[in-house]
Formats: C-alpha cells, structure tokens, sequence
C-alpha cells in the first residue's frame, strides 16, 4: 500500500503540496515569458495548449516533462539549463532523488557539487524591471552598447562614489 500511495504523490511533497524543484521551474518560464512580454494566452497558442495549462506549469502545480520543457524553451527563446538555473540549496534538497537520501547525505551531495546558493537575483523585481526595459530598447544598437557597458562595469572595480 506505501508503494501505491507514493506514485499517486507523482513527485509532490508528503503533504501533496508542488514539489519546490517544479515550482522553482514554473517560476523560471514565469519569469521568462514576462521579460519576452508575452501573455500566458500568447505562449499557450505557440504551445498548442491552454492558457490554463500555462498557469499550471508557472505555479509548479503540473510537472513540466522534457519533450514540453523542450518547447517551452524553444518559445522562450532560452537554453534547458536556464530553467534551472540559480536554484536554492533549500530546493534542491527537496528534488525526489534528494528527499530519498538522509540529510547527510544530502549535505554531502550538495557540498561535492558545490550547488549552496543563498540568493538568487533572478527573483528580484529590480531584475524584471531591468531587463523588460532593455528589451523596450527600439534601437537595438544602442541597447548593445548599454548592455556593453553594463558588463564592462560589472567586471571592473571601480567604485563610482570614489571622488579620487
């Protein structure tokens, strides 16, 4: 009776609740879809599906299997590794294979990989806010050059509030 009730959780939490692997994946397409500033309507109809399954996969509440995350990818415009990108140790600790293992050997998975990120800067508003302006660049070449810059300073370590 354990093994049935285990496949009817089909990869959610003990207590049914989205697995937060699925939900950091659903929040990713989220965050992608409205940088391209395109409806879930919009992406659905590029999908074939409906809008609702688009709202679905953006809460974690449907999984997201491969040949669709390939699609979704392809729409989005993004590579397979961007979906999961950034994910927070305390997310990936809770993947299947993770909640299968005791904590010390979650731990010890986690430390070999090296995979303990505190913060993740794809979540800040500031971020969205940053790149759905970029994109409302009309001259793309100018938009290049700021993208340029922004990068050059990123690298640097100058301090612009240094008046030597």
């Amino acid at each position: 009776m354990g093994q049935t009730q285990e496949k009817s959780l089909r990869g959610r939490l003990a207590e049914g609740a989205p697995n937060p692997v699925d939900v950091h994946v659903g929040n990713r397409i989220k965050w992608r879809r409205k940088v391209l500033n395109l409806s879930q309507q919009q992406m659905a109809d590029k999908l074939g599906l409906t809008f609702q399954q688009i709202q679905k996969y953006e809460k974690g509440l449907n999984r997201v299997g491969a040949s669709r995350l390939w699609d979704i990818a392809q729409v989005l415009g993004v590579s397979m590794d961007f979906f999961f990108a950034d994910m927070d140790a305390n997310v990936k600790v809770q993947s299947p294979m993770m909640l299968g293992l005791d904590d010390k050997e979650a731990t010890k998975y986690l430390k070999e990989e090296g995979q303990q990120m505190d913060f993740d800067p794809m979540k800040r508003k500031e971020t969205l806010e940053l790149v759905t302006a970029y994109y409302k660049i009309n001259n793309r070449k100018i938009a290049k050059y700021l993208f340029d810059l922004i990068v050059a300073m990123s690298k640097s370590n100058v301090n612009l509030n240094n008046k030597d």
